[in-house]
Formats: C-alpha cells, structure tokens, sequence
C-alpha cells in the first residue's frame, strides 16, 4: 500500500497490478475491465494518453499490465463499488495528488534524479559564482572598504584602483582629481588639498603633522588621505564612469 502510485515518464500513474492487489482482484479481470474500457471509448488516441500497455516480470516470464494516470484509473474505478472500495478509492485520490504535487516542484522520485539534482544545482551556484566574480567583484570590494576606518594615501588608492582594473598611476590620479574638482587646482599652499565639495561628502581627511626646523622654527604639513567612503565613491566612480 506504500507506492500506489508512482513515477513513470514524467508522469504519476498506477499500474494495473497495483489495483488488482490494492482492491483484493484477479489481474486477469482488471486487465479485462481495461481492455473493455479502452474498446468502448470510441477514441483509441485518448484512451491511449489514459492506458499505456507494459509488461512485468514473473518467475523468468513476461506478462502483460498497464499502466494508467489520475484520468484511466479514474474511470477504471468507477466499476469497483462497495464500502472497503470507497475508502481504497480516498488512498488513491490522495497518492495521485502527493505524487503530482511533488512533480510541480520539482521534488526527485528517484536516487539517479536526486543526485541529478544535485549536481544540476552545484553547475547553477558555480556559474553564478563565475557570473558574479566576471561582473561586480571590483564593487563587492568597494562595498566592503566603505565601512572601514583606515585612511590611505592618494597613492594607495592609485594601487587599489590598478587592482580593481582601472590603469591609473599616483600622479595621473592627483590630476584627474584637480581636474574634476575634488582636489584645489591652483599652485600656492592649498595645492592638492581638498575642495569644499569634497570636505562636504566626507570623501578625505587631512592629517597636520608638526615640523621642528633646526632654526627653530616650526610648520604644519598636510597629508591628505582617502577615507574608507572616498575609496568606495572612487572605485565605483571610476568602474562607471571610466578615466578621462
């Protein structure tokens, strides 16, 4: 009674076995019932979607069953009355619909489709991950440095711009900065210091370092650094926009 019904190409059927042995009857006679039905359709094409002629083995010898789905063993059943039938007639209805609700989504019947599956879904993942690492790995990197704290030199960024395919060098990249406004393009002591637009999107910090002179006097160096949301703004600028 576990396997009333079953996987066979593609489909949830039964077999005439099964019924013969589910509903306590010969074969012969429900081989019987089929053929009649089948003779009085009057459409041997739809009878044939409904009853598929097969064969099982016995003790070395062939013989002849059918197979059947929901609709042939529907109409099989119509014939077999009785209160024990009713309730053998509930267990079919309720198998037929496990079976096909498991084939809309998709569940494996078998160890040879479970393990088709599984390697179906290992190439997908691999060929996502491949996908992923061709399109968007310089973005994923990006993401990842937006939150970081570090500060870097406009150098360092140079070197992270080469590594995420961007051909840049140190002194292109000041220039191109002047030239689009995030860095001061004029020559005097704000040379290569922040913009205001730049200080208002957070993009760089200045470090002030002291320096003592031997005759004793002392100046402020500015450094300036690319903050962990400058390096993802860049990156992805660059990524989208290219360098002019």
């Amino acid at each position: 009674m576990n396997n009333l019904v079953i996987m066979h190409d593609r489909q949830a059927v039964t077999t005439s076995l099964q019924v013969a042995e589910t509903f306590g009857k010969n074969h012969n006679h429900v081989m019987r019932d089929i053929k009649n039905l089948i003779e009085q359709s009057g459409s041997p094409i739809l009878a044939r979607q409904m009853f598929a002629e097969s064969a099982y083995a016995n003790r070395g010898k062939q013989y002849p069953m059918y197979y059947m789905n929901r609709d042939g063993f529907t109409l099989l059943a119509m014939g077999f009355t009785g209160k024990q039938a009713m309730g053998f007639k509930l267990q079919y209805i309720d198998a037929f619909n496990s079976m096909e609700t498991q084939v809309r989504l998709g569940v494996p019947q078998t160890l040879p489709e479970a393990l088709r599956l599984a390697a179906d879904q290992a190439e997908q993942i691999e060929k996502q991950k491949k996908l992923i690492a061709i399109q968007a790995p310089k973005a994923i990197f990006a993401d990842a440095v937006a939150v970081s704290h570090t500060t870097i030199l406009i150098g360092e960024l140079a070197k992270l711009l080469r590594q995420n395919g961007i051909d840049i060098g140190q002194n292109r990249l000041f220039q191109t900065l002047r030239e689009q406004g995030y860095l001061i393009n004029r020559k005097g002591t704000d040379w290569n210091q922040p913009t205001q637009r730049s200080a208002d999107m957070q993009l760089f910090k200045v470090k002030e370092t002291a320096i003592n002179h031997s005759d004793g006097t002392v100046s402020i160096s500015k450094t300036v650094k690319v903050t962990g949301k400058g390096q993802q703004y860049f990156i992805n600028k660059f990524l989208r926009d290219g360098v002019a």
